[in-house]
């Protein structure tokens, strides 16, 4: 979802260094990476451990969550094509599920102002799956339940790990550009099966 449905990774560093900034510390260069293919409460546990911060790991995802809040229920937006290419799908039959790190009740909310929640089939959190997207188990749940072999469910992903994750299990992948993984799209190029710096040319390439 994020990255790939939403222009949302940007804020999800922001908020995550100004939550660090109360406790006087500032994120590693690494750390919208490390974003991307954990789930929320490791996200947590990560902060706690390696900022030293001294609360309860249900503490620091409630308070990053609510800071998302305003953010994903009243101003995130699609990335460009997004609609077009969720219209074709549907068009088509072609089901789909979001798979994502983010909390459900963000996820509900992000789907619902963008006006597009009823496209979706189900949606598979990270954190719920007991899961993150160094594995590929939350994209084979969802192919399960979607009832196609993982040859034939593509995958839509912005990052380095969860492409390389989908690749393993046997998925073909779509790669979507994103400004938060730049420095990784050359590999990202590599192992994708179809590339796209926006999903307008999803239209033209299918």
């Amino acid at each position: 979802m994020d990255g790939t449905l939403f222009d949302s990774m940007w804020m999800w560093h922001l908020v995550e260094a100004e939550y660090m900034s109360r406790f006087e510390e500032k994120p590693g260069r690494d750390f919208t990476e490390i974003l991307r293919f954990l789930n929320m409460q490791e996200v947590t546990e990560f902060i706690r451990v390696e900022y030293g911060v001294v609360k309860a790991v249900e503490e620091v995802t409630s308070e990053v969550n609510a800071m998302m809040e305003d953010f994903y229920f009243r101003k995130v937006l699609l990335k460009p094509g997004v609609f077009s290419v969720l219209d074709m799908f549907r068009s088509r039959g072609i089901k789909m599920c979001v798979a994502t790190a983010t909390d459900r009740y963000l996820v509900e909310g992000a789907l619902k102002k963008a006006e597009i929640f009823g496209y979706f089939e189900r949606i598979f959190t990270c954190g719920e799956e007991k899961t993150n997207k160094k594995s590929p188990d939350i994209f084979n749940r969802a192919a399960a339940f979607l009832g196609t072999d993982n040859k034939e469910t593509l995958v839509f992903e912005d990052a380095l790990f969860p492409v390389k994750s989908a690749k393993n299990a046997g998925f073909p992948v779509v790669g979507v550009y994103d400004e938060a993984a730049v420095m990784h799209q050359d590999e990202i190029k590599a192992l994708c099966d179809i590339y796209c710096l926006s999903m307008d040319e999803i239209l033209d390439r299918m």
